[in-house]
């Protein structure tokens, strides 16, 4: 017995049994896995792949990698079967010091992709599932992966690279036979950079990871992000161009992941409208937020732009008119009146049906944000207007009911549907992922759970051709704090059975920061508690949410007797002690990215932007923590009023110095994360010589659009006027100072 196939080597591997132990074995793994039952088979042998698999059978021969191997194409193989081939060579090496040459003909250690042998399991299935669908089979010498098509050999890739595993003679794979295909054939992430936008390289790194684990879709809510070549005017500067978007298309496409465009239609349009020249075309003369649907002009230039998206993304299925959040439709006169007659659902389908069949007479299936039914629900239902057929609905409002009532309804009906991923609460800085906060503070099931419920349900419904995992740039979260929930939702719509959540959240970290990664799972717990910290500080709810608290400066001292109101540390002592709370839990989290850095983990960017998120809100927690002992420096210098005019000028100027130091801290602190978020995106709002940024804020609100810039991060620091009331107290100062202390 060689040392291969010793009981000593790849601890926690399958060994080799006698072959009655093997049958029982094989016999109970495939009831297991087959059956639909939740299983940890891959995890309990440390093997962390996403998504799970539909059917999974451990035992057999490993298949080990070596330091060479070859990978067999079918003589007659694609353009994509060598790209798929190509990607894997260089991953291997990349991933695993292994080498890897791309032939026709097996030679020794062989990895064989080919579209021959394929199991009558997944050729019988739906063609867009039977296309994704693959098998993995290790056979001693050779691993083979065998698709229907282009795409399942993709996956069958994919999947390879996330169950290799390191032994004692390098790298292998346990011996095991994956079958495997999606549960929903159209996986799509939303991607928004309505406030943001990323660098070229960035976005194909994207691309490339979410194909990594099966998604095959995104549809990107660019609004100006994309320089309209119909409408200059309306691309901010720097914005992607024609060629470049053609490009990133063409390029997704190699990886099976589709380009969608989302040019927002009705709603949602402040991109558009905030240009005075398209003033004639807002419902409403106040609002810069939605169109008027009466309106020829707004189909024209609507027309415009999605004719410019669809060219700029050759070969996509779909397109994406938003048009959600329509807040004053129906306000204007010709509007209301029409509303009463059809009803205001109907003023909206009466706008999608028309953009609808222009755009399917383009070639392109329309997407937009509507639920299952919503035109026969609501306060002001559809009348005499039929929706347009082909729509397909990306909304949800949870379904309405548990059964999938209406979405039963839609899909009998004959719409196309997308399970709509429920929304996480719009928190700066980080998704909530394990808990989220109501408006009265109350905690409630975090995104995680929220999405496993629902995707889980919805994808064994059976009614959904596809889910979309949404993104909103509302808050200006950076991209990288989303890929959990992309990831997790992958999970979910490609096997609605399997794993647990518990076990999904255990093995993303092992699986996308790496075994040598520690306590990951703790610090998105900090940072989950962090965004709310930060959030409910200052004026931030204030912002978005109406009137929830606001954060005042300690009064200043007055008049020859130093007289000032204590009220500072009294009226926020419950803000005092959170802070110091919090900044404790901050130290924890640095602890933990230092040592996740030293250790070298995957995806190693994620450590510098919780770095400058932690030291964010650090600096919130000094802020609150500096104000009140500036207070006390005021009151120290009142103490000593009658006590010493020395002392009490010395106070003041340690009030100064609490000042100093805070306003200090905030430029270090915002530098450091601008310099960091920029390595992957453009300067926010930035200008260039040939066109100026034009900044208005938009009629929802948006935490990350109070600013053109990255200072949206820091405004209510800002707002507080440490710097005015810095100024003031050195007048102040400076009287004190002539008044009692002449000789100084």
């Amino acid at each position: 017995m060689n040392e291969y196939n010793s009981p000593e080597c790849h601890c926690g591997k399958i060994r080799k049994y006698s072959s009655l132990l093997l049958t029982s074995l094989f016999l109970w793994l495939s009831f297991a896995t087959f059956a639909g039952e939740t299983t940890t088979v891959l995890y309990n042998e440390g093997i962390y792949l996403i998504p799970y698999p539909q059917e999974v059978v451990l035992g057999g021969e490993d298949f080990l990698l070596g330091g060479e191997v070859s990978v067999v194409l079918d003589r007659n193989a694609t353009d994509s079967d060598r790209f798929a081939a190509a990607e894997l060579v260089a991953q291997l090496k990349r991933e695993w010091g292994v080498n890897a040459v791309i032939t026709n003909a097996p030679s020794g250690k062989s990895i064989i992709l080919t579209h021959k042998g394929v199991p009558k399991k997944v050729k019988g299935l739906p063609e867009k599932k039977s296309q994704q669908g693959y098998q993995l089979t290790t056979e001693g010498n050779q691993l083979i992966i065998r698709a229907q098509g282009e795409s399942g050999l993709f996956y069958g890739t994919q999947t390879l690279l996330q169950i290799i595993k390191k032994g004692n003679e390098g790298a292998f794979v346990p011996g095991m036979e994956i079958t495997d295909w999606p549960d929903i054939p159209e996986r799509a992430s939303h991607y928004d950079t309505k406030h943001h936008q990323d660098k070229r390289e960035y976005v194909e790194s994207f691309i490339r990871d979410l194909a990594r684990y099966k998604i095959n879709m995104l549809v990107w809510e660019w609004e100006d992000k994309f320089a309209y070549p119909s409408h200059p005017d309306i691309g901010a500067p720097g914005a992607f161009t024609m060629e470049e978007m053609q490009e990133l298309t063409r390029y997704a496409k190699q990886y099976h992941v589709q380009l969608v465009p989302l040019v927002q239609g009705l709603g949602h349009v402040s991109f558009i409208l905030k240009w005075p020249q398209y003033n004639d075309l807002r419902e409403v003369p106040a609002s810069n937020w939605e169109f008027c649907p009466l309106k020829e002009g707004s189909y024209e230039l609507l027309f415009d732009l999605w004719e410019d998206a669809i060219e700029a993304t050759p070969g996509s299925e779909y397109i994406h008119i938003g048009s959600d959040e329509t807040y004053e439709l129906g306000v204007c006169e010709q509007c209301r009146i029409k509303s009463e007659e059809i009803g205001k659902s109907g003023l909206y389908h009466l706008f999608t049906g028309k953009a609808g069949k222009h755009l399917q007479a383009k070639g392109r299936k329309v997407m937009c944000w509507e639920r299952p039914m919503g035109w026969t629900v609501g306060d002001s239902p559809a009348k005499g207007i039929e929706p347009f057929k082909e729509l397909v609905l990306t909304e949800s409002y949870s379904y309405e009911t548990p059964d999938f009532k209406y979405a039963s309804e839609a899909k009998s009906e004959g719409f196309e549907i997308f399970s709509y991923d429920p929304n996480p609460d719009v928190v700066p800085l980080m998704v909530p992922y394990f808990f989220a906060l109501g408006e009265g503070g109350e905690k409630r099931i975090g995104s995680l759970e929220k999405s496993y419920n629902l995707l889980t349900s919805s994808t064994k419904s059976g009614y959904f051709d596809g889910m979309i995992n949404t993104s909103w740039d509302d808050a200006g979260l950076h991209n990288q704090m989303w890929m959990m929930s992309f990831i997790n939702s992958a999970e979910w719509t490609w096997s609605g059975n399997n794993p647990s959540l518990e076990e999904f959240t255990d093995k993303f970290f092992l699986n996308y920061y790496g075994e040598q990664s520690s306590d990951m799972r703790e610090l998105y717990q900090l940072m989950n508690k962090a965004g709310y910290y930060y959030f409910e500080s200052f004026e931030r709810r204030v912002w978005h949410s109406g009137d929830v608290g606001k954060t005042h400066l300690p009064d200043l001292p007055r008049g020859d007797n130093l007289e000032y109101d204590e009220y500072w540390n009294r009226e926020y002592a419950a803000r005092i002690e959170k802070s110091s709370e919090q900044i404790k839990q901050m130290e924890r989290a640095r602890e933990i990215i230092l040592a996740n850095q030293q250790t070298g983990i995957k995806n190693s960017y994620d450590l510098e932007l919780f770095t400058t998120i932690a030291d964010l809100v650090n600096h919130t927690c000094n802020t609150y923590l500096s104000l009140s002992e500036l207070e006390r420096a005021i009151k120290e210098a009142h103490n000593q009023r009658f006590l010493s005019h020395q002392a009490t000028y010395d106070a003041l100027e340690n009030a100064i110095e609490l000042i100093d130091t805070n306003l200090s801290e905030r430029q270090k602190v915002y530098d450091e994360l601008v310099g960091v978020w920029e390595k992957t995106r453009f300067p926010k709002g930035f200008s260039t010589d040939e066109k100026e940024f034009f900044h208005r804020q938009d009629r929802a609100r948006h935490f990350a659009f109070r600013r053109a810039d990255m200072s949206y991060l820091i405004y209510d620091e800002e707002l507080l006027g440490l710097e005015e009331y810095r100024e003031k107290l050195l007048e102040y100062m400076e009287w004190y100072n002539k008044t009692y202390l002449p000789d100084i």
